[in-house]
């Protein structure tokens, strides 16, 4: 299982790591933050509460993709145009997550951060999960890289994620937690950049 010194070396990392990364992705993520705002008619940029290290919530923050739409009855929903599912295929909506890390709410690698009623709900000996911070990317992120695809193709999409994908990936997680390596981080790392 992770100790505490390992803890502590996996936060030098992300701070480094994400001090060094930040000069080069600020003008990148500022583009994309006017264009997000041109393409949705609102502020390119989100936060979304979610669910952090020991349970603790924490605003994540994202380049938004939906923009609110009226329909002839009036109603309002949500629909991505193609420059959003653009950044929502690609993952550079995620780009702001920078600040996520080098605020010390996130990692680069670990269990990718969720909405209450997951993490927080944890029990028992699944509950190591939350020892460690939320990550950009990890191994239950990088196997369930079409996980939208994948939900879109089910009957109950609800159901299917609560009963099928959500209980895989807390055992993927947990394995990371117990067996948690600075190589395996950069593994990760690597493989989310070049798949």
């Amino acid at each position: 299982m992770i100790s505490k010194s390992q803890r502590a070396f996996k936060r030098f990392f992300d701070v480094v790591l994400g001090l060094l990364l930040f000069p080069i992705l600020i003008i990148p993520i500022i583009l994309l933050i006017i264009l997000a705002s041109i393409d949705t008619r609102s502020y390119g940029m989100f936060k979304q509460q979610r669910v952090g290290q020991h349970a603790s919530l924490f605003n994540i923050y994202k380049i938004r993709t939906l923009r609110n739409e009226k329909h002839h009855l009036g109603q309002l929903s949500k629909s991505a145009s193609w420059f959003g599912n653009f950044l929502r295929d690609t993952k550079l909506d995620e780009l702001p997550q920078l600040l996520n890390v080098i605020f010390g709410h996130m990692s680069f690698v670990g269990p990718r951060p969720d909405i209450k009623g997951f993490a927080d709900e944890l029990e028992n000996d699944d509950r190591i999960i939350l020892l460690v911070k939320p990550g950009i990317t990890g191994p239950a992120t990088i196997k369930y890289k079409h996980e939208d695809e994948l939900l879109a193709k089910q009957i109950n999409p609800e159901d299917y994620n609560r009963t099928i994908i959500w209980p895989d990936k807390v055992k993927i997680n947990k394995n990371y937690v117990e067996n948690w390596s600075f190589y395996l981080d950069l593994k990760y790392i690597l493989q989310s950049i070049l798949n």
